[in-house]
């Protein structure tokens, strides 16, 4: 169901913004206005609800909308909200918006590199995350998202696409665990 979803809404409508950016040379202005919409709605529950609410009329969510991101977003990006609302598509923003910074980041030959540690990484951590997966992968750029997990005993994991480094104590004692189970 989900890749239905995926392939028959999400993707088309992602595709025609970034079409749209691509032909205006808005590429890198729309991925900036996608990812403040995306903050926004991780940040605010509220806002996920009233635009997934159907009973909430269109007008009222384009007057919201207008509000919440108003002249922050170029108009584009503005008509395609408005256009999400009209077409009742709306309460999918979010995937879309997902979507979207999947094809940017193939555009921009970037990959995303899910980064789960037990602290905050400062900036000399992160720059050596990136040089790695780089290495790793070839991109041009990586894109670090990062989570933390207070039950990992220390160390991180690195998330990129389907590959998974475990450089976490925990990964390591479960190698040593498996090794000597083998050995014995």
């Amino acid at each position: 169901m989900a890749d239905i979803l995926n392939s028959q809404v999400l993707e088309p409508y992602a595709q025609a913004l970034m079409s749209l950016g691509q032909s205006n040379d808005l590429v890198d202005r729309l991925g900036e206005d996608v990812n403040s919409i995306l903050n926004a709605l991780s940040e605010s529950s509220d806002l996920r609800e009233f635009i997934a609410n159907p009973l909430i009329k269109a007008d009222a969510k384009k007057t919201v909308l207008r509000q919440v991101f108003g002249e922050a977003v170029h108009p584009f990006t503005h008509s395609f909200l408005m256009l999400l609302v009209d077409r009742r598509r709306v309460m999918l923003l979010d995937g879309i918006c997902k979507q979207f910074q999947v094809q940017f980041r193939k555009l921009k030959q970037t990959v995303l590199a899910e980064v789960i540690s037990t602290v905050e990484l400062d900036d000399a951590q992160k720059d050596a995350i990136r040089r790695k997966v780089k290495t790793m992968t070839g991109a041009q750029q990586v894109e670090l998202e990062a989570k933390l997990d207070p039950d990992l005993i220390g160390g991180v994991i690195i998330k990129v696409g389907s590959q998974v480094i475990d450089a976490s104590m925990r990964g390591q004692l479960r190698r040593i665990g498996i090794s000597l189970s083998k050995s014995a």
